[in-house]
């Protein structure tokens, strides 16, 4: 006999059948990553292998299994850093090689503590085997959600073309949205294809090198037109070859375009060494005239004052030079002060004099930094923020700490020209220059005036040094390198004119860079002297001269 159910036991058998679904798939869930954290760990165990062929099985197992902790394994296995422990011959990742080594679990990141070096061994790798782990790493890295960790990949695919990864590269290009990365996959997809067969292919692949600036690109379309030792072309299609000429060309073109205004860049860096080093002496010289050879002794005491300030803070690099840059300023302007008062003030009007009193300074300055901080050069920490560089493309990148050095001269440049034209001080200095007499007789205390003088110019030395101390090594004979160059700068600018400091060191710096490839750097450097010379004999009041009584004067 047949009984209608109720709507409540409906509800009943309803419930029992989902909990008795929900046990039959739960478990059969929960073993699917326990499933794959077993592959993964199998696939770590043997790399551990006695020969490099199962190794490279045991790295090629590691693209089905897609783990989240594959990447570090094999960057540790290429970077040298993957061992076992000889006593269970675990695998285990090493951090620093400095004892007690400190070790963690290469399947799941557990620290497992120190060890010593006779306790561990390190799984050895070839050449074949570097290669495989680049590609693979740069296989898995194709799916980071970072697009600089995609590009890093994908340039390292246009490295090592390789026919198993074409179909890697089509899904690639297709769904990736970073106009740089996609470049990268399409150069590195047509570098495969022009190693194949299909004419048709090959000219495609040609055609879509032309917008590539990638190194790889350009010796891939020149050996297309090398020729073997019988004189034939090793390329023997005609329209290969001529369309890979025609677009070798137009990429050496844009290179050519892009090396230009790297040069420039570089040339208008070494420029603004060039202007923060003689800023200061177009002060001291040019408004002052006096003749002071310890220029380069101040800003080496700008550049020990980076030095000191890093050893009192040094959890704090990254903001060191903030620190820095104040201090210098105020210990290479004391310093600048203290000769002014002890020594210059004798000596006005009498510049061969200043020279041999300054020169003798300089002397005393790096003796006194030799025994202090002893001769060795000393390093000077570069902050994260100024490391690296900026890439526009591959033919193009741009230092962040010269480019920061261009930005801070133009600072400190624009910051002396408004204290000198807008404060009472710049006033007063302007007045006295020009007529000192006049001056003392309208009630300017004109030694006060020469004092804070000497210590500005000597000041903005101390902190051309800090911006030097990022580009080279602090030694004593740091300011030797720089105080010819400084006065070559101030006198083909014109004396006493900040604009022709500008100008004259920007000119000169990238004089030198587009004379160096071919002359040589010595030699760049004595052309640019001789040019200098005689464009003094022809103006010898430089490129901006004084007007007015100060330059009659």
């Amino acid at each position: 006999m047949f009984v209608p159910l109720t709507n409540h036991f409906r509800f009943q058998i309803v419930l029992l059948l989902t909990c008795l679904a929900m046990l039959t798939v739960a478990p059969a869930q929960a073993d699917a990553p326990q499933t794959e954290d077993a592959a993964f760990a199998a696939a770590v165990e043997s790399l551990n292998a006695r020969n490099f062929t199962k190794k490279g099985r045991a790295v090629q197992a590691f693209q089905e299994i897609r783990h989240p902790r594959a990447i570090p394994v094999l960057s540790a296995m290429l970077e040298g850093q993957l061992y076992y422990r000889k006593k269970d011959r675990r695998v285990v990742i090493l951090d620093g090689d400095a004892e007690p080594l400190a070790i963690a679990d290469a399947v799941t990141g557990e620290s497992l503590g120190t060890v010593g070096k006779r306790e561990v061994r390190r799984i050895s790798v070839n050449n074949r085997l570097r290669r495989e782990l680049r590609a693979l790493i740069a296989r898995l890295e194709l799916g980071s959600e970072d697009a600089s960790v995609r590009l890093a990949a994908a340039r390292e695919l246009v490295k090592t073309p390789d026919a198993d990864n074409e179909p890697m590269l089509i899904e690639g290009i297709e769904r990736e949205t970073d106009e740089r990365v996609r470049e990268a996959l399409v150069t590195a997809l047509s570098l495969l294809h022009l190693e194949g067969d299909d004419r048709a292919t090959r000219l495609d692949a040609i055609r879509n090198l032309e917008g590539s600036l990638a190194p790889e690109a350009r010796s891939r379309l020149g050996a297309l037109l090398a020729v073997d030792d019988e004189g034939e072309f090793i390329e023997p299609d005609d329209e290969v070859r001529e369309l890979a000429a025609k677009t070798l060309r137009n990429i050496e073109v844009r290179v050519e375009r892009f090396e230009f205004v790297e040069k420039l860049f570089f040339g208008i860096s070494l420029g603004s060494v060039l202007v923060l080093a003689a800023i200061g002496l177009a002060i001291t010289f040019g408004v002052m005239g006096v003749i002071n050879m310890a220029h380069g002794e101040l800003i080496m005491l700008g550049a020990y004052t980076t030095y000191v300030v890093q050893l009192l803070m040094p959890n704090h690099i990254e903001f060191s030079l903030f620190v820095a840059i104040p201090a210098a300023f105020l210990v290479s302007g004391l310093a600048g002060v203290a000769i002014e008062r002890g020594v210059i003030r004798f000596l006005y009007g009498r510049p061969l004099e200043t020279l041999l009193a300054t020169f003798g300074i300089s002397l005393i300055l790096q003796q006194t930094v030799r025994s202090i901080f002893s001769p060795l050069n000393r390093a000077v920490s570069t902050p994260e923020w100024m490391s690296g560089s900026w890439e526009i493309n591959s033919a193009l990148a741009l230092t962040y700490n010269r480019l920061y050095i261009v930005i801070f001269t133009l600072m400190v440049f624009f910051a002396l020209m408004l204290i000198l034209r807008k404060t009472s001080l710049g006033l007063q200095v302007r007045a006295v220059s020009q007529n000192r007499t006049m001056a003392r007789a309208m009630g300017i205390r004109t030694g006060w005036v020469d004092a804070m003088t000497f210590g500005l110019g000597s000041g903005i030395a101390g902190v051309a040094g800090v911006a030097l101390s990022q580009l080279t090594n602090v030694g004593p004979n740091l300011g030797q390198s720089y105080i010819i160059d400084s006065f070559i700068v101030v006198v083909f600018g014109g004396v006493g004119n900040l604009w022709g400091t500008l100008v004259g060191g920007l000119s000169l710096g990238v004089a030198n860079k587009f004379l160096e490839p071919w002359a040589g750097a010595m030699l760049a450097k004595i052309l640019v002297l001789v040019f200098i010379i005689l464009f003094i004999q022809k103006y010898p009041r430089g490129l901006f001269p004084q007007k007015g009584r100060a330059a009659e004067n």
